[in-house]
This record gives structure tokens, sequence and C-alpha cells, in this order.
């Protein structure tokens, strides 16, 4: 993954948690989601190296890096001024139902994530 597909990755991760993408739940995360769930989620501890994602997560294609810049500062103002109310009931692909605190901890951790690994 490239720096300009990171950011389409992350941008597609804010709109999962908009509910403007809905994956499927695969077997394995309805049995270990549950378990796993506290764990990613717990704060002050980043998320892991090499954490597995959802398929509708993956990009294939080259991406213009400004371009999608933007469109991923757009999209956290978004999510950001939305609140509580901008995220989805739709289950998480692995973990399940997110209350919106856990859908905005997840992105948290999910951007800092990915923008420690491009040294951002």
């Amino acid at each position: 993954m490239n720096a300009g597909q990171m950011l389409a990755h992350c941008s597609k991760g804010l709109r999962m948690a908009t509910g403007e993408i809905r994956a499927p739940r695969p077997l394995m995360g309805r049995i270990l989601g549950p378990i796993v769930k506290p764990m990613a989620l717990r704060e002050g501890v980043p998320m892991h190296k090499n954490s597995p994602t959802s398929r509708e997560l993956v990009i294939g294609e080259p991406i213009d890096f400004e371009a999608e810049r933007a469109q991923l500062i757009a999209l956290i103002d978004r999510f950001g001024a939305a609140g509580a109310a901008g995220c989805t009931d739709h289950p998480h692909p692995f973990f399940g139902r997110l209350t919106a605190d856990e859908w905005s901890m997840l992105m948290w951790k999910h951007l800092d994530h990915h923008l420690r690994q491009f040294g951002v």
C-alpha cells in the first residue's frame, strides 16, 4: 500500500462508520469479534500492526494523493461534526454492533495506525 492508497483506505473506513459502506459479517468475525473487541478498543493501546481488514476497504488501483488527501480531510470533518448521530447502526464486519463512542475510538485508532505507518 502506498500513501495515496492508505488515504483511500482510511476514507473507506470512515464511510463504513457512517453506513455508506455496509460490509457483510464473515463467520470468523462473528466468532472472534466479541472476544477481540474489548482488547482492540481499549484506550491507550494502539491498533496492532498487520491487523486484518475487510475486503471492502482494500485499495488496489492507483490513487491521486492530493485529491484523496482532500477527500479524507473532508470525511474526518464531516464525521466529527455529525457526532453520535452520524455513526451507523450497521454492524462492523468483525466486531459486530458498535456504539457511537466505539466507532469513534475505532476510527481514531485506525487513522492513527496508518498515519504512524507512513511517518505522519
